[in-house]
């Protein structure tokens, strides 16, 4: 005999075992429980057989079996799905399984009781010497890792996130012991966030950590002794007793080649004193720091450079500092392979001016040149084009003439520099590429394209105003 779940419709009550043969109305929510709690049950006598004739008698689920079987399910169904709707109640019936603790099983371990330790563990050789390269590297780091500090902004601090990972700000980066006196380098941008709030010099921007020899950091005030936006370079002072304090060797960068060693050491995501190697990859970069500057110049290498590593030495195979780390070109904000360092030229002629003067006294012309989309605009592909010339300047004294209005109003060019002291000269960052090679007084010689003549101009340079 078939049995039809429908809403409300009649069922034998025989089928179900519910006593007298009268036709009974039974919901689909007593169905459902009935017909659940009875399939669950093991019980043989549940069971359908067959009769002689070979008919199946009906299904039957006796009401005690059912409340008997029901006893635990009725608690879980209640506290799983304590709510009215017949959609929630079966989605529970069927969800429970689901997320039932006890289905995860501990693993049963078999093991294997004929073997002995000794017999399954493999032997463990020495590692020896290491090779002469390795050894150098790991000599090169020893030796200059006490000259890389750590330094945090402090305007800015680290934050713990859900994961447990702490974050580490942008401010935060390394640095490199200059002298025994306590002086310490970085990128401006490193303190960047603290410079942006005008500081006086002597106040404290930053805190440094400098590692000292038994291996503990020791937390000093890094106070501001000068900075230069213009060259992302920044000093700062901590006092410090002379013997924590191991100055960093530095060396030229002007003899580097493409295609030789160099190591980089750093703070990178705030895990001190970490050691990259990689070399040299091009020279003569022109760098766009974080600073929101163009620093011409730069040293490429692919060694790992990531936040945290700005301000740190980028040393060459004997351990001298070519350049101080700055920027990288990413896509994922990590290490793509593409880093850039400040050439140790330019450092070595920056950081004595700052910790002397607390800026940098820079020479050069005070007139004003075009930017290169401007002198493309007036069609001057080649050498720096003169827009303004201040009166008594040393330009105006020179002679040199800047860009006018005719009197019909069309735009007249000025002096177009196109060389200093037979150096070329090709734009305008070009131009102040060379002028940072001289000093306040010393003389040079413009060549410039005036209208169709070419002039040789004698000048003196002077302070270039910031």
């Amino acid at each position: 005999m078939q049995v039809l779940a429908c809403n409300s419709c009649p069922v034998q009550s025989n089928a179900l075992g519910l006593g007298t043969p009268k036709n009974r109305l039974i919901g689909r929510r007593q169905l459902c429980f009935d017909g659940v709690s009875s399939a669950s049950s093991h019980s043989q006598s549940n069971r359908p057989t067959h009769s002689s004739d070979g008919a199946v008698p009906p299904f039957s689920i006796s009401t005690q079996s059912v409340q008997e079987l029901s006893k635990d399910f009725d608690p879980l169904v209640r506290e799983a799905a304590p709510f009215t709707t017949r959609r929630a109640l079966f989605a529970s019936i069927f969800m429970y399984p689901l997320c039932d603790p006890s289905r995860y099983l501990s693993a049963q371990a078999l093991g294997d009781p004929t073997v002995t330790i000794e017999e399954v563990t493999p032997p463990v050789f020495t590692s020896g010497p290491l090779f002469p390269i390795e050894e150098r590297i790991v000599q090169l780091f020893e030796k200059n890792t006490y000259s890389v500090v750590n330094i945090f902004d402090v305007t800015l601090r680290p934050q713990l996130n859900i994961t447990g990972v702490v974050e580490v700000p942008e401010g935060n980066g390394s640095g490199v012991v200059w002298d025994g006196q306590g002086h310490i380098v970085t990128n401006y941008h490193v303190i960047g966030n603290a410079l942006s709030r005008n500081p006086g010099l002597g106040e404290v921007v930053a805190r440094v950590n400098i590692l000292a020899l038994e291996g503990v950091q020791k937390n000093f005030e890094g106070k501001l002794i000068g900075a230069d936006r213009a060259k992302d370079l920044a000093v700062l002072k901590v006092e410090a007793s002379e013997d924590l304090l191991k100055p960093i060797s530095v060396g030229h960068s002007s003899s580097l080649r493409v295609g030789q060693q160099c190591l980089a050491i750093g703070n990178p995501f705030g895990f001190d004193h970490t050691l990259t190697v990689g070399v040299i990859s091009g020279l003569n970069r022109d760098i766009f720091s974080q600073a929101g500057v163009t620093i011409s110049g730069g040293i490429q290498t692919d060694a790992a450079i990531n936040p945290g590593n700005s301000g740190g030495p980028l040393l060459d195979s004997k351990g001298n500092l070519i350049g101080i780390n700055t920027a990288i070109f990413t896509q994922t904000g990590t290490s793509a392979g593409v880093g850039f360092a400040i050439p140790s030229s330019t450092v070595l002629k920056i950081v004595p001016q700052l910790i002397q003067f607390g800026k940098v006294v820079r020479a050069g012309l005070n007139l004003e040149i075009a930017p290169e989309l401007v002198a493309n605009q007036l069609n001057v592909r080649y050498g720096a084009l003169v827009l303004q010339v201040p009166a008594n300047s040393a330009a105006a004294k020179a002679g040199i003439l800047p860009t006018t209005r005719g009197f019909a109003g069309n735009i007249v060019l000025g002096d177009i520099i196109v060389a200093v002291d037979d150096k070329p000269v090709k734009s305008k960052a070009e131009f102040n590429r060379v002028l940072d090679e001289y000093n306040v007084g010393d003389k040079v010689t413009l060549k410039i394209q005036r209208s169709s003549e070419n002039l040789e101009l004698p000048i003196t340079l002077e302070e270039k105003s910031s």
